[in-house]
């Protein structure tokens, strides 16, 4: 429940930071002002005896998170892709969030699979391994199949973990309620509808059937993308709380130096989870969004395996289309352009100046414009964006979170692989591609053709659509001298066109 015992939950978070020493190291390596640090100090030591004390045997910020539960563990998942915003030392040790937690014990995963599958263990699997990854919500299991022999992956969620999500989900809610009422200037960033965003995006996880389906739409998606394979789901072995696919066989992308024992190319790969990334946005509209070092494998061949799809993200046409533009505006260097996409978009208030706003976007842009990652600092480069969005009042869009933060994570993953990758240049053929396909004139020609179908359906209901808007119109104040009749009577001619030549037009 939302309320204001969630409070206690907030404190405990503080002073859980504070009792395990991950408030002083996650301040350290943030680089946090000193009267943060002193602040953050002042509150968090006498109520240290409230936190909890989590496994010493791990590094201060791991057992934090730990100790917290899934929700936090979910964002450390996240911290653990960007050593160059939380420091090298730092991203190793969040490293083990992402499959590398305690698991639970292998009856009770048993015990799951059996009330799911509604058959004992033994009838459906020869073979039933300790859990081989462990992470947040659920643990995976090695398996064989009894009847074909065949290597598969199950899937199972964690005991309690919907409880365990609703608590903290429940507080993040809270913890943004009060920081819209104290911080009136934090409300552009929308903090509810993000926790909201972020609530919905749990749930999903914590159904496997959902993400069976996640799969199944996946793979047939990138069927025929190179270097890349998706497990099959089976479908027959699989329910809210369990999941099987087919096993994937590889080397994890996160074992930089097993793979590069194994002669894989390790530029070859950062670009390719760049590309692959971008190919899935744009062309598809349906991209995983959970793209970090532990849901990534890699073939013998050198494929790129993906798995883990309790995470997906889906954006629409004409949000591909603004990403698309945006980008290669950037590529290009069209500052003006970018704005200009930003405005049509809605992104950016109309009454800001689109010339100051270009500006402003080529302060961010000149400086990584070329340059490798290495020289890039993404601590400030994020500091500055968010300086800019405060600057021209930009809110934040709840539709392009999961792009915008997976984004984040997989250019993490190119470069914890390839160090001096270039992302502009890597992004470049898969945007221009797009460009040529969804922007250009046959896609203009593909867009009239799509609009005078749907018309076309509705042809003989426009004529009481518009003797309705007659009615509507007469109900309202005066309008301008004209303008109600000739809405209605563009309807009326439309609605004649439509019907006499939509059909020679769809051909």
């Amino acid at each position: 429940m939302r309320g204001p015992h969630n409070i206690f939950r907030l404190i405990r978070t503080a002073a859980t930071f504070e009792r395990t020493g991950a408030l002083r190291v996650v301040l350290e390596e943030t680089r946090a002002p000193a009267p943060i640090r002193i602040a953050a100090r002042v509150i968090g030591w006498p109520m240290k005896w409230l936190g909890l004390r989590g496994d010493p045997g791990m590094p201060p910020v791991t057992r934090a998170l730990t100790a917290l539960g899934p929700a936090y563990i979910k964002f450390g998942q996240i911290l653990s892709t960007r050593p160059d915003v939380v420091g090298e030392d730092l991203a190793r040790q969040l490293a083990v969030l992402q499959d590398r937690l305690p698991p639970f014990p292998t009856e009770e995963a048993k015990a799951t699979v059996e009330a799911e599958l509604e058959r004992p263990v033994d009838e459906v699997f020869s073979e039933f391994s300790d859990a081989v990854a462990a992470a947040s919500i659920a643990q995976v299991h090695k398996a064989r199949l009894a009847d074909t022999g065949e290597e598969v992956a199950v899937k199972v969620l964690r005991p309690g973990i919907e409880k365990a999500f609703r608590k903290d989900i429940d507080a993040f809610y809270f913890a943004a309620s009060v920081i819209e009422v104290l911080s009136p200037a934090s409300r552009r960033l929308r903090p509810s509808d993000v926790v909201a965003h972020f609530d919905g995006v749990v749930q999903g996880e914590l159904d496997l059937r959902t993400e069976a389906a996640a799969c199944s739409e996946f793979a047939a998606n990138t069927a025929n993308d190179e270097k890349f394979q998706v497990p099959e789901a089976r479908w027959q072995l699989s329910g809210r709380r369990v999941m099987t696919m087919d096993w994937a066989e590889g080397i994890a992308l996160g074992d930089v130096e097993a793979l590069r024992v194994a002669g894989h190319d390790l530029e070859a790969l950062g670009e390719q989870v760049m590309r692959l990334f971008l190919s899935h946005a744009l062309r598809d509209g349906y991209f995983h969004a959970d793209m970090h070092q532990g849901n990534l494998k890699v073939a013998e061949n050198g494929d790129i395996i993906a798995y883990d799809f309790g995470i997906m993200g889906r954006i629409d046409e004409y949000t591909r289309r603004v990403y698309a533009e945006i980008l290669y505006g950037f590529i290009r260097r069209d500052y003006r352009r970018v704005a200009e996409v930003h405005f049509e978009a809605g992104y950016v208030p109309a009454d800001r100046d689109v010339d100051e706003f270009a500006q402003a976007l080529r302060s961010v842009g000149e400086p990584i414009f070329g340059a490798d990652a290495t020289a890039i600092s993404m601590g400030r480069l994020l500091h500055h964006l968010f300086e800019v969005t405060e600057r021209f009042g930009m809110e934040t869009r709840t539709e392009l979170i999961l792009l915008q933060r997976t984004m984040v994570v997989v250019e993490g993953v190119a470069r914890s692989l390839n160090p001096h990758i270039n992302i502009w240049q890597v992004a470049r053929p898969v945007v221009e591609e797009y460009i040529r396909h969804s922007i250009g004139p046959r896609a203009f020609a593909r867009d009239l053709v799509r609009t005078v179908r749907v018309i076309s359906r509705f042809g003989p209901q426009l004529p009481q659509m518009a003797e309705a808007a007659l009615m509507r119109q007469s109900e309202q104040p005066a309008p301008a001298p004209g303008r109600g009749v000739w809405c209605a009577a563009g309807l009326l001619l439309l609605g004649a066109a439509i019907g006499a030549g939509g059909v020679w037009l769809l051909f």
